[in-house]
């Protein structure tokens, strides 16, 4: 089994490569960019956001020739075996002189017919189809699925379809255009809008009409929060980032909890649960005095990225239905904290793993990996139903239906995994995405 960790071609992914920045004109420039410029502190999710986003810095920013394109699909079923697979994929990654292929690239047009098909099967189409994708990459997966529809769906279903890509990088928001534009049908049923997908305003109106979401590969590389506990016991605090004068090091703070995003993110992971049981207090107490012996800190990954897009998507498409593929963990994580990230950048032509997310300067990947259990959660917060009925003495009936499945199982179930499978059996989809998962969530009917 391979872990896959976006780091090398035997992993299948090449860590994404971005233009090296010096440290303190990042610093600088970023800093100089926040609203409280006074004191020159932000919180840990801003500084992420501005070193994957930033429109001119940012590790993503103008980045279109780091996503790889495979000028044609890879015919599994001619190579031998997982030997002759990774041979190939390397030899891509040096004709392409890219940073990294993305599964639903690597695996055309069948990873995005497997989406294409989920969709089908559930879709209402008592009303046009619809369909959103956050992040769209180099826009094969919209082409694909288009592609399928065109193929297999209905025809008033294709006709009366509409794909909208939201891109916050220019340069892939037109290469998407161009991906897409290869086949003219799709052109008047596809557009790209280049703007931030956590911005409300962006949406404009709210939309009353069931519609599709995607997203793949998009909730790893969203904006964390840091929170910190002196010891076992303590409460939790944010974690903001200073900037001393001039000079380009960055250091810590931490303050009691006020921003309303983390304190809602904290109730939902249900890390501010007072004890209340006797078996609680029991273990309440055993910490309390072994903060007192041997006091150990505490740091946490919040996703807070996560659930303020959530709440953004339910609020402008409350009938939507998503699907979402990502990471549900990653190995080799030097970071400290629960649910830490991965830092990666490129040296001399090798991956480097960075010991300090402080590090990214611009020129490094910042992923962190999904819990999938608490996706859920937050999904059904976003919506209202937890909200709603957390504290109601009977049990009610959900207002959304979801389910989580392996990579392997997605594929098998929606896929057609006989046409990425080599000679031997062997088959990297369904045997190397081990730590991948996907999750589907659709308004109950």
């Amino acid at each position: 089994m391979i872990s896959l960790r976006r780091s090398s071609p035997s992993s299948l992914y090449v860590g994404r490569v971005c233009l090296r920045q010096p440290f303190r004109f990042f610093c600088s420039t970023f800093f100089s960019s926040v609203d409280n410029v006074g004191d020159k502190t932000i919180l840990v999710r801003d500084f992420i956001h501005s070193a994957l986003y930033d429109r001119n810095h940012g590790y993503f920013a103008k980045r279109s020739g780091s996503v790889g394109v495979l000028d044609k699909s890879i015919k599994f079923n001619q190579l031998q075996g997982r030997s002759a697979y990774l041979q190939y994929l390397d030899n891509l990654y040096k004709q392409h002189d890219i940073s990294w292929f993305t599964p639903v690239e690597l695996f055309k047009p069948w990873y995005a017919y497997g989406i294409a098909e989920a969709i089908l099967r559930t879709a209402n189409f008592s009303v046009p189809l619809k369909i959103y994708e956050v992040g769209g990459g180099s826009g094969t997966c919209a082409r694909c699925i288009m592609d399928y529809m065109m193929l297999n769906a209905p025809d008033r279903v294709y006709k009366s379809m509409t794909y909208v890509s939201v891109e916050i990088s220019s340069s892939l928001a037109k290469k998407q255009q161009e991906t897409v534009g290869e086949v003219g049908s799709h052109l008047s049923r596809f557009r790209v809008e280049c703007r931030d997908a956590l911005d409300r305003s962006g949406w404009g109106n709210v939309d009353p009409q069931p519609c599709w979401v995607i997203m793949l590969e998009v909730l790893d590389n969203l904006p964390h929060d840091l929170i910190y506990s002196p010891n076992q016991i303590s409460h939790w605090m944010e974690v903001w980032l200073k900037k001393q004068g001039d000079r380009p090091q960055i250091s810590e703070l931490y303050k009691p909890l006020r921003d309303p995003l983390i304190e809602r993110c904290i109730k939902i992971m249900d890390m501010d649960r007072n004890p209340i049981t006797w078996g609680d207090r029991i273990v309440s107490s055993t910490r309390h005095i072994l903060s007192k012996l041997v006091p150990k800190s505490r740091r946490a990954w919040t996703p807070t990225g996560c659930m303020q897009l959530l709440e953004v998507l339910h609020w402008a498409l409350p009938k939507m239905s998503l699907i979402a593929s990502d990471f549900s963990f990653l190995p080799d994580v030097k970071i400290p904290g629960e649910n830490a990230p991965l830092v990666s950048t490129k040296k001399n032509g090798r991956t480097v793993d960075l010991d300090s997310y402080l590090d990214a300067k611009g020129d490094a990947d910042i992923f962190f990996p999904t819990d999938f259990s608490l996706l859920k959660r937050i999904d059904h917060h976003c919506s209202g139903w937890l909200k709603e009925h957390t504290d109601s003495p009977s049990m009610p009936v959900k207002k959304r239906r979801t389910i989580t499945l392996d990579t392997a199982a997605f594929m098998e179930e929606f896929g057609l995994p006989l046409k990425t499978r080599t000679k031997d059996g062997y088959n990297p989809l369904l045997d190397d995405f081990k730590n991948t998962k996907f999750y589907l969530s659709v308004p109950h009917s």
